[in-house]
C-alpha cells in the first residue's frame, strides 16, 4: 500500500459522501489541519468531536480534498463558499440557488468547486486538488479545468503541522537585494528556492516584482538574481520552515523560523476584498 504523502503546515477544505444505503449520496463540506483525525471524528459522531450533520448518518467517506492555502482565513472563506454557493458575491453570475433535478448533490458539488477555482481570489493561490478516494475521481469538463499552476493529484496526504518554538535571538539586520534598505527584526523576508542563490529580499519587494497590474497575489515569476522560475505558494511554504515544497523538492528551512508572523495574517495573501 502506498505511503500517504506527508504535507506540513496543512490547511484543507474536504468532501464527505455518504456509504450508508439510508443516506447514500449525501455530501459534507468542512475544514480541517488533520484530515485522517478527522474522518475519524465524523464516523464516530459528535461525541467524538464530529459535526451535527454527519451524526449517526455514517459511515462517510472523505473522498476530496483541497489544500495549499496559506493560512486558515482563507481555508475557511473557501469552505464557507463552497457551503453556501448561492450566498457568496463570487458566483453570483452562475445562478446556483438550487441543485438541477438531473444533477446529483455530489456532481452539483464538484461543479461549484470546478467555478471556484476559476475565479478570485482562489485561482491565484497555489492549490492542490487531491483525489483520496480513487473510485469517485471524475475529470474537469474540459471548460472548467483549475488553471495551470494548480495541481490535480490522487492518494493519501498525512498532515504535520509546524511547532514554531520562540527563538530567544534577535537576528542581525539584512539588506534587502533589490530595495538596498535593511530587513529589521519583525519584518518578513524571503529566500531564492535554489541553494546557490544569494537573493535575500523584503517579501513585499519581491512579490511587487511578481506582480502584474490588478493583481493581488503573485503566481510565479524568475528569480532576478539566478532567472530560476519559482512558484511564489513554494517560496511562501519555505518562509514558514517547511522543509518541502508543493512539488516535493527539499529546501532548506532556515530562515523560516524568523518570520513566521506573515503566516498567520499576510493581508495580500487573504482574500483580497473580503467579501463572499
Amino acid at each position: 500500500m502506498t505511503e500517504p504523502e506527508l504535507v506540513e503546515d496543512f490547511f484543507g477544505v474536504y468532501l464527505l459522501y455518504c456509504i450508508n444505503p439510508k443516506y447514500k449520496g449525501r455530501t459534507y463540506i468542512g475544514y480541517t489541519r488533520d484530515p485522517n483525525r478527522r474522518i475519524m471524528q465524523h464516523n464516530r459522531g459528535t461525541w467524538a468531536g464530529g459535526a451535527y450533520r454527519t451524526n449517526n448518518k455514517g459511515p462517510w467517506k472523505m473522498v476530496m480534498i483541497v489544500h495549499g492555502f496559506p493560512n486558515n482565513i482563507s481555508a475557511l472563506r473557501f469552505e464557507w463558499a463552497w457551503q453556501n454557493p448561492a450566498k457568496t458575491t463570487r458566483l453570483q453570475h452562475l445562478n446556483l440557488k438550487k441543485i438541477p433535478r438531473k444533477e446529483s448533490e455530489f456532481k452539483f458539488k464538484l461543479r461549484v468547486l470546478s467555478e471556484m477555482l476559476r475565479v478570485g481570489p482562489w485561482c491565484r493561490l497555489p492549490l492542490i486538488i487531491r483525489w483520496l478516494e480513487t473510485e469517485y475521481c471524475e475529470e474537469f469538463p474540459p471548460e472548467r479545468i483549475p488553471p495551470e499552476h494548480m495541481t490535480i493529484c490522487q492518494g493519501l496526504v498525512k498532515s504535520k503541522n509546524l511547532k514554531h518554538k520562540p527563538s530567544n535571538t534577535i537576528p542581525p539586520d539584512e539588506e534587502c537585494l533589490l530595495c538596498s534598505t535593511y530587513i529589521t527584526h519583525g519584518q518578513a523576508k524571503i529566500t531564492c528556492l535554489n541553494p546557490n542563490c544569494e537573493l535575500i529580499t523584503h517579501i513585499t519587494c519581491l512579490a511587487d516584482l511578481f506582480l502584474v497590474p490588478g493583481e493581488y497575489v503573485p503566481i510565479e515569476g524568475n528569480c532576478p538574481f539566478c532567472s530560476v522560475k519559482l512558484k511564489w505558494g513554494d517560496l511562501i511554504r519555505k518562509m514558514k520552515g517547511c522543509s518541502r515544497t508543493s512539488e516535493g523538492e527539499e529546501c532548506s528551512d532556515d530562515e523560516g523560523g524568523q518570520d513566521r508572523g506573515i503566516g498567520e495574517d499576510p493581508s495580500w495573501m487573504n482574500d483580497c476584498d473580503g467579501d463572499l
